[in-house]
């Protein structure tokens, strides 16, 4: 039997630097997913319903970079057909959809302003 002190359930609230999305696995999922399983810092974990795409610091799925591989017109409607979850702050552009790990790297992006209210 598990116990509740068990350390495997114990919170840890350190920055861990992660963002990341997850995709359906299908044509057009899998297909995103290998053009960012070649980037530096991020991972790709296929699963029978899903897949994981995650990166340390920030991702960067740029549409240009997937209309070239996937052979038609990619953008933000297709990836957020394919997305179902995310972690990080998510900013879109026209051109591209960027997660930031860190609020403060994407504050300049989200009119996120960091000095306290007095």
């Amino acid at each position: 039997m598990t116990s509740v002190n068990d350390p495997k359930f114990d919170v840890n609230r350190t920055f861990s630097n992660l963002c990341g999305v997850t995709l359906m696995n299908n044509q057009n999922g899998h297909v995103v997913a290998e053009v960012m399983r070649g980037k530096d810092d991020v991972s790709v974990e296929e699963y029978p319903s899903m897949i994981r795409v995650d990166g340390k610091g920030k991702l960067l799925f740029d549409f240009a970079e997937i209309t070239e591989v996937i052979g038609f017109e990619f953008d933000q409607t297709d990836f957020e057909e394919i997305m179902s979850t995310h972690y990080g702050r998510m900013v879109h552009f026209d051109d591209k959809t960027m997660l930031f790990a860190s609020p403060e790297e994407a504050a300049e992006y989200i009119d996120f302003d960091l000095r306290p209210v007095q």
